[in-house]
């Protein structure tokens, strides 16, 4: 038996989708924070479990029975830490076989602030003597096609990236390959640095998104507190803004770039093309 926490999320119902297809639903198990979020899921035959991060008591009848989980990171900065250890404890306590947990690419060494929770959270796990693989995932393409219509009204892509290469992919690509490696004979131990199998700076892609959309778009590059203050101001909260604009401050210093190529080994193709996902974002 399988559990995926946040299933119900952007990353979350694309793993289970993966899942579908190498390993039967009754086998995977949907842990949700909002049960009736799930109906879609419940209808394809996967279990749909209730448990919150919020709430301790839940994940013990969540991961009753579960042989491997998926612990999804948290969307709740400053929260992610904390939560992540009532997950890993629940397992503990289960006695699950394996927790796999999505981290963030190079966490170890990363100058992202997101990084640091992660980092936090992979030393709670080490420490907890429960089986684990890391999954480190990149950038997800769509941090950066989602704020395309954006670009297409203002003519111009914004960040303070300045020339970093970003070695994204597509949430799909990630999900197919945290599929893989639930699904794989014995992958304790490891720890798999997951990004894109090319990499574009943001003025590539400003360009990409010309060449596709027919309009003259370029790439402002700003100091990162300018950056900051543009995304609060197009409504975005303080939190997220200053997690995107550190990231992008991250970038300039190669903090998105990797060039191993094991989300492509893993999935038996090569990644999503940035120039792909930015087609699919116009349709």
């Amino acid at each position: 038996m399988i559990v995926v926490t946040g299933a119900t999320g952007q990353l979350g119902r694309l793993v289970v989708a993966s899942l579908l297809k190498k390993t039967p639903a009754a086998d995977i198990v949907a842990a949700v924070r909002n049960v009736e979020k799930a109906v879609d899921i419940a209808a394809l035959g996967v279990q749909v479990r209730h448990a919150d991060y919020n709430q301790p008591a839940s994940w013990d009848a969540a991961l009753k029975g579960a042989d491997k989980v998926l612990l999804i990171s948290s969307s709740e900065i400053g929260q992610r830490a904390k939560q992540h250890r009532t997950v890993i404890d629940a397992a503990r306590r289960a006695g699950v076989k394996l927790l796999a947990y999505t981290s963030v690419l190079h966490a170890d060494t990363s100058v992202l602030g997101l990084a640091a929770e992660h980092r936090e959270t992979e030393a709670y796990l080490r420490a907890s003597g429960l089986p684990f693989a890391l999954l480190r995932h990149g950038w997800y393409t769509e941090n950066y096609t989602a704020g395309m219509a954006g670009a297409l009204a203002h003519g111009a892509v914004y960040g303070c990236a300045g020339s970093g290469r970003i070695a994204s992919a597509t949430r799909a690509d990630y999900a197919e390959a945290d599929a893989v490696v639930l699904t794989s004979g014995n992958p304790a131990g490891k720890i798999y640095e997951l990004a894109g199998d090319s990499a574009y700076t943001l003025s590539e892609f400003a360009g990409e998104i010309s060449r596709q959309s027919g309009k003259n778009i370029g790439y402002v590059n700003l100091p990162e507190t300018e950056y900051r203050n543009i995304l609060v101001k197009a409504g975005l909260p303080e939190a997220v803004a200053s997690l995107l604009s550190d990231s992008d401050t991250g970038a300039s210093k190669g903090a998105l770039f990797d060039d191993s190529h094991q989300l492509g080994k893993l999935i038996g193709r090569a990644t999503t093309p940035m120039a792909q996902a930015v087609a699919a974002a116009l349709r």
